[in-house]
């Protein structure tokens, strides 16, 4: 059986222009700390549960493997072995050419932060740019989920200062 991959693209968000044709529905997750850079994540997407486990990213492909699982449980992980803040986002998903992007607003410590994502089936595969998509931030790790746990977005001084 082949093993899992993700290749996976990220970029900021730079106006609201993609909204009126986007859907969104209403993420919570948490990462269960780990030893090394896998990062095990759950997640509760409307009355769903599912727990993810992720190796550390080799330029952008990285092996995933999801896993439903109980929405009572992963709603306990949540509450008793993930680190805080838990991570809460509005997904809204918007078909562009070929391809299916998703974009996160994010919320309570990490609202104004606004991130598009795109997976691709190789990491040279061609795209259509849409034109709210701005900076790449792919490679830069305070854009990680995981890592927004460790440090919000509102406690980005370099951001918030030229504000």
């Amino acid at each position: 059986m082949p093993m899992a991959q993700e290749i996976e693209r990220k970029f900021l968000v730079k106006d609201t222009s993609w909204r009126e044709h986007a859907k969104g529905l209403l993420y919570r997750q948490g990462y269960i700390p780990t030893q090394n850079k896998t990062t095990v994540r759950v997640r509760v997407v409307g009355d769903r549960g599912y727990l993810t486990v992720k190796s550390p990213s080799l330029e952008l492909t990285r092996q995933e493997f999801e896993y439903d699982i109980p929405v009572e449980d992963a709603e306990a992980m949540l509450n008793s072995l993930c680190s805080a803040p838990l991570i809460e986002k509005r997904r809204h998903t918007l078909r562009v050419g070929e391809h299916l992007w998703e974009i996160d607003e994010f919320l309570g410590d990490n609202t104004g932060l606004v991130l598009a994502e795109i997976e691709l089936t190789r990491e040279t595969e061609e795209f259509v740019m849409p034109t709210w998509v701005g900076e790449e931030v792919s490679a830069n790790p305070n854009y990680f989920n995981s890592n927004l746990v460790k440090k919000p977005y509102r406690l980005w001084e370099d951001v918030h200062s030229s504000s």
